[in-house]
């Protein structure tokens, strides 16, 4: 007997940085640690910050509130790193996302996921990968492959 896929709805990661919630894909989720200091690297992009040890491996740790234009993370008891492994065009990166606190693992279906709005003019929303309403707002599911660009990969890994 052939079981039905769920393909209809996929799982996501949701944390908040301020008051808003954003969700990345389950399956780039290693591991959710709590917040430590970064070991900091000269000359790094403002929103870079530091290095992590994960398991022996040093990993890129980056303030998501600085790339996406917000004021910079204030740690708190409920302020997590996110260990993800993004896909990028030829290689896999290695990354801690710092979030001020991170909810659960919740499935969305692919009919609820929004594409990102359309407020008339130019701005930069190709890293939204969708939009799902919620009874309390809506979440931001986010395309880190395209919120780093090039230049920002680049740098990330050379940190590591």
């Amino acid at each position: 007997m052939i079981m039905a896929t769920t393909s209809l709805e996929a799982q996501f990661v949701t944390f908040s940085l301020g008051e808003e919630i954003f969700a990345v894909p389950v399956e780039v989720v290693r591991e959710i640690l709590d917040y430590a200091e970064a070991f900091k690297i000269p000359n790094g992009p403002d929103y870079l910050l530091g290095l992590r040890d994960v398991r022996g491996q040093g990993v890129p740790t980056i303030d998501l509130r600085l790339k996406l234009g917000m004021t910079k993370t204030v740690p708190t008891p409920h302020t997590r790193v996110l260990v993800l492994d993004v896909p990028m065009e030829s290689r896999l990166l290695t990354l801690g996302l710092v979030a001020d606190r991170v909810f659960e693992v919740t499935p969305f279906r692919r009919d609820q996921i929004e594409a990102a709005p359309d407020i008339g003019v130019r701005w930069r929303s190709d890293y939204i990968a969708g939009v799902v309403r919620r009874e309390k707002g809506f979440v931001v599911i986010i395309d880190l492959a395209r919120l780093l660009s090039r230049e920002d990969a680049s740098a990330l890994q050379s940190a590591a």
